[in-house]
């Protein structure tokens, strides 16, 4: 498993929407109902702790208890929330966190280093793993059993046939 103490963020304060104190975010997880699984989140060198969370236009808007004013809540804008990797649900099997991949070294199907995962996108189609050579030429992969036949946390398996395209 991947360090239990490492930040994972979740979310970033985008700036203040409206006069009392809620801001804007910009979403890196499943959407605003998973926030509330959490009650208090890092920020920077401070807490933040979760009083309300609701879906908006590309991300949501939260109402946190240290910040009650406008100007408090433009004053967090950039902030990234993050909590511990281990406060995060348990996965069930074939299933990742992001956060666990990125970083990963990557070697093909007959164990040669082709790279480290360097991003991972979603396009609708479901997630696509971006490698960077040694070269610093990159690559995608989708994240499929074809594509990856496995991964664990120290690397990342991909199929000769994927390795090999430029």
């Amino acid at each position: 498993m991947a360090d239990a103490n490492r930040p994972v963020t979740l979310a970033a304060i985008a700036g203040a929407h409206g006069v009392r104190g809620e801001v804007r975010l910009k979403l890196f997880g499943e959407g605003a109902e998973a926030l509330r699984a959490f009650s208090v989140f890092d920020a920077g060198d401070r807490k933040l702790t979760l009083k309300s969370v609701r879906p908006a236009n590309q991300g949501a808007v939260a109402t946190f208890a240290e910040v009650n004013d406008r100007s408090a809540a433009e004053a967090l804008r950039g902030t990234v929330l993050t909590v511990p990797r281990s406060a995060l649900p348990a996965l069930g099997e074939g299933e990742y966190y992001h956060h666990d991949l990125l970083g990963l070294p990557c070697v093909s199907t007959d164990g040669s280093a082709i790279g480290t995962v360097v991003a991972i996108d979603n396009f609708g189609a479901g997630d696509i793993v971006e490698i960077e050579r040694p070269t610093g030429k990159r690559f995608m992969v989708p994240m499929r059993v074809e594509a990856v036949p496995e991964w664990n946390a120290e690397r990342l398996v991909v199929a000769q046939a994927f390795a090999d395209a430029d």
